[in-house]
């Protein structure tokens, strides 16, 4: 018996792939390590903001992107 699948819409999967994506390049362009950016973002409201507008983040160059991410991240108190 085989167990059902269940897959991922189209946009979770976009909105995964952006975000896999771009913590990466965030860790990059701050200098730090991908789990330390994970963290950093997640501590200082960054992780949530990238949930609630990865849409129009993944259509501005990653440099704006990674920088309001971070714009974001200031406001709450994070310092790099």
């Amino acid at each position: 018996m085989d167990k059902p699948t269940k897959q991922l819409d189209k946009a979770t999967s976009d909105k995964i792939s952006f975000i896999t994506y771009i913590i990466p390049e965030f860790a990059r362009a701050y200098k730090m390590g991908v789990q330390d950016a994970y963290f950093y973002l997640k501590k200082y409201g960054g992780l949530d903001f990238l949930r609630r507008h990865w849409w129009a983040l993944h259509t501005d160059n990653d440099i704006w992107a990674v920088h309001d991410i971070y714009s974001i991240c200031r406001k709450n108190g994070g310092m790099r």
